[in-house]
């Protein structure tokens, strides 16, 4: 019989973290983000919501909104998440334990 899945927090003791913290997060998607789209004047923030596994690992990732849908802004933000390094997991009770985390990603122009 297998094991059945661990819950999902989306509130917990200890919030997961990007290797380096918020700043560092913030860098990686700068020099990760390419503009999906040569002819279009579209921007706005697309959010993604992933799961932090126990071991760090990305998950589940998906849009949850993309004002500019029609323009592969949603895929490459899915693109960028699926290129994060392991987080620092999320702990409850001092135990890692999966982690549902919502992230906006901001395309704008220069």
């Amino acid at each position: 019989m297998a094991e059945p899945e661990s819950p999902i927090f989306t509130v917990i003791e200890e919030e997961p973290e990007f290797p380096g913290g918020m700043e560092a997060l913030y860098q990686f998607l700068a020099a990760n983000l390419k503009w999906p789209c040569k002819d279009c004047d579209c921007f706005g923030k697309v959010f993604v919501t992933f799961v932090i596994e126990k071991d760090g690992s990305i998950s589940n990732a998906k849009v949850l909104r993309d004002p500019c849908h029609n323009y592969g802004f949603g895929q490459e933000a899915l693109r960028v998440v699926s290129l994060m390094p392991k987080w620092k997991p999320g702990r409850q009770r001092g135990n890692p334990e999966r982690v549902q985390y919502n992230l906006p990603i901001n395309f704008s122009i220069r």
